[in-house]
């Protein structure tokens, strides 16, 4: 959930974040590893630039933690407290929008209806951020999903 806020802020990010401050702090908590802690530095000139690698690293990244991680140290810089609230307040209403969205795609597998489940399990136990009202929103959401997908392979089996 975080990785999709974090997307949808990435202009205020880049133009807001001190990349330098940032990646020392992923760093320290092993969310950067040295080749690319080393390869970011290199472009230090350029501190915009450097913030989108940043983030198109952490979007690669296979690290669960990676976005958490960031946001907590976009929270230790004091000056940075209005892009915390705006990333706290972010995707309410986007991802009720995207649930809904995804609610009615369907594949023959119902691999989207279990990825949208696991999404829904995983941010209840990894979001730092999101409310009870989002929590309980992204279950009952995907349910629905995964009752739509159950109904339509019994009806597809009679």
């Amino acid at each position: 959930m975080l990785k999709s806020k974090f997307r949808g802020l990435h202009t205020e990010v880049v133009s807001s974040v001190n990349p330098a401050s940032v990646m020392d702090f992923l760093f320290k908590q092993h969310v950067l590893g040295v080749d690319d802690y080393n390869a970011l530095n290199r472009i230090k000139d350029d501190p915009q630039q450097q913030c989108k690698d940043l983030l198109a690293l952490l979007h690669r990244s296979e690290n669960p933690k990676a976005f958490i991680q960031l946001y907590a140290a976009i929270k230790e810089d004091s000056t940075l407290g209005w892009l915390v609230e705006r990333i706290d307040q972010f995707t309410d209403q986007s991802l009720d929008d995207l649930l809904q969205q995804q609610r009615y795609i369907s594949e023959p597998t119902g691999s989207m209806c279990f990825n949208l489940w696991l999404t829904a399990i995983y941010s209840l136990f990894h979001s730092v951020t999101a409310d009870k009202r989002t929590h309980v929103l992204i279950i009952q959401q995907a349910n629905c999903a995964l009752q739509l997908h159950i109904d339509r392979n019994e009806l597809a089996t009679i």
